[in-house]
């Protein structure tokens, strides 16, 4: 087997599953989950519909390539979205549709990493654990940039030395931030594109939680976008990935796509052929409706406003903790360690929360994600509140006990 598999890390879910397993819960509370970021929403009848009037397409073989009406129609959407320029990001050249962003992620690392020595591929820290492991997979060694209440929650990219940015080969960056809901703004990803031309990497911009944002003024900008404010219109060295799982609450229709510069999605295109990741017939008929549709969207941010709201004006009082600008995580303070909060907490209230620690690596002597917690906000209003006042009980009684 390949010898780089034994670097993979147990996922977070895997430890969260062993430190659960050390305690007992109140079998008189019902279990509830703030820890996998598993839309609850109800997924949009139309594309439901669409799919089951097509299921007879499973008699086709899809094309790697995707539908020319499912590109057209994502080129269409990212064109109006991030305000680009007409016909500068076309469906035949610029436009891949893949089975949601996490095989994407995976795939196009090792497509697009040289194996050579010392290749790196960075990642913020705390990160999406995919980055990584797509990291080791390819040859290369990930390295981490701190996110901290200090910079934001994004990486001090002035503090980079050259000689990294010298070995860099893929620059990933979450916007906005799995798990944070930090946004990455437009002069960074201005100072990131003049970076990438200087030492020749790729930037790939994983912005799945792009379309779930506060401010129904200001959705947060993307790469695509940078790229048009500078007249950058061939978007050279510069990727993004998006997915329906988050937008339209579909994450089981595993629909997502790449885009971004063409001379480097022809090779993957021809890498995804032999891979063999084509996106079924009536899957891709399915996301076709979806990217053409708007009004479930913004009723779907609506959901989030309101639950945002309460469970914020609930916990407040007792721990640290913030709107964030984009996504539905809470990224959240914890009085107590994150890994002993979290496992005391389903211990005493059935409540799951996922400690920070499990999604950071320690550099320079820090592991970022200590001292918080991931609250994902999937599910009713009424659980989410219901689950804050879980948080703010517990947390009341530590304060109690002190």
């Amino acid at each position: 087997m390949n010898r780089d598999l034994a670097r993979l890390q147990p996922y977070p879910f895997e430890k969260l599953t062993a430190l659960k397993a050390e305690v007992t819960p109140p079998s008189e509370l019902a279990h509830i989950a703030f820890s996998i970021g598993e839309p609850k929403h109800a997924s949009p009848d139309f594309v439901v519909k669409t799919l089951t009037d097509n299921i007879n397409a499973l008699a086709n073989y899809p094309t790697t390539k995707g539908m020319p009406e499912l590109r057209e129609a994502i080129a269409t959407w990212c064109t109006q979205r991030f305000h680009l320029a007409p016909n500068t990001l076309t469906a035949d050249s610029h436009v891949l549709p893949v089975n949601g962003t996490r095989e994407a992620i995976f795939a196009f690392t090792q497509a697009a990493v040289e194996r050579k020595p010392n290749a790196l591929v960075i990642s913020p820290n705390p990160f999406y654990q995919i980055y990584e492991g797509a990291a080791y997979l390819a040859g290369a060694e990930p390295h981490y940039l701190n996110c901290t209440g200090d910079n934001g929650f994004i990486p001090d990219y002035d503090a980079v030395p050259a000689d990294v940015w010298e070995r860099c080969q893929i620059l990933f960056i979450c916007s906005p931030s799995n798990p944070t809901g930090a946004v990455t703004h437009f002069d960074t990803l201005a100072k990131l594109i003049k970076l990438a031309d200087q030492y020749d990497f790729t930037i790939v911009s994983d912005e799945c939680y792009s379309e779930i944002y506060l401010d129904e003024a200001n959705p947060p900008i993307g790469l695509l976008e940078a790229c048009a404010k500078l007249d950058r219109n061939d978007f050279d060295k510069c990727i993004v990935m998006h997915s329906l799982s988050k937008r339209s609450n579909l994450p089981g229709l595993r629909s997502g796509f790449v885009a971004g510069d063409a001379k480097l999605l022809g090779p993957f295109l021809q890498y995804r052929t032999y891979h063999g990741c084509s996106m079924p017939v009536q899957h891709q008929l399915a996301s076709i409706a979806a990217w053409q549709d708007e009004a479930h969207v913004k009723a779907n941010r609506d959901l989030y406003r309101e639950k945002f709201a309460k469970v914020v004006e609930i916990l407040s009082p007792v721990m640290e903790v913030e709107q964030p600008e984009a996504s539905f995580y809470l990224w959240a303070k914890t009085p107590i360690a994150d890994d002993i909060f979290a496992q005391r907490l389903f211990a005493e209230e059935h409540m799951t929360v996922l400690p920070g620690r499990y999604l950071s690596r320690e550099v320079d002597g820090v592991v970022p994600g200590a001292g918080y917690v991931r609250m994902a906000l999937v599910a009713t209003v009424e659980e989410c509140v219901e689950g804050a006042e879980r948080i703010r009980r517990f947390i009341e009684r530590l304060g109690d006990n002190a």
